[in-house]
């Protein structure tokens, strides 16, 4: 029974990474779409912008069931900064300095730290 119980809590917290990371996505999409709502006068890309924040929401409170908040947060935080950071490089043609690449090169160190770190 000890066993059992065991691996069904590594299966929910596997669950709760896998969820962090659809809340993240979910936010880079978000903050990409607030771009292609043009201040919410664009229905279409509203809705789904608010469809995203949403689903957003919801998978960071999943993975929050089992993840402590301090963590969560900053990865989900940080794979949407990433996320739309590469997005505008795609879709807006953005461009970055130097700098700013170690800056978000930090941001993913940062990330990748935390999740090896966790224990969970």
């Amino acid at each position: 029974m000890v066993q059992r119980t065991f691996f069904l809590e590594k299966e929910r917290i596997c669950m709760s990474w896998i969820y962090l990371l659809i809340a993240g996505i979910l936010e880079m999409g978000w903050a990409v779409g607030l771009k292609y709502t043009h201040g919410f006068s664009r229905l279409g890309p509203s809705v789904l912008t608010l469809v995203a924040m949403v689903g957003s929401f919801i998978f960071l409170s999943l993975a929050l069931r089992h993840l402590p908040i301090s963590m969560a947060y900053a990865i989900w935080t940080g794979i949407g900064i990433v996320g739309t950071v590469i997005a505008g490089l795609i879709f807006f043609h953005e461009s970055l300095s130097p700098w700013q690449v170690l800056s978000v090169g930090l941001i993913v160190a940062g990330i990748v730290g935390l999740r090896v770190t966790s224990g969970a």
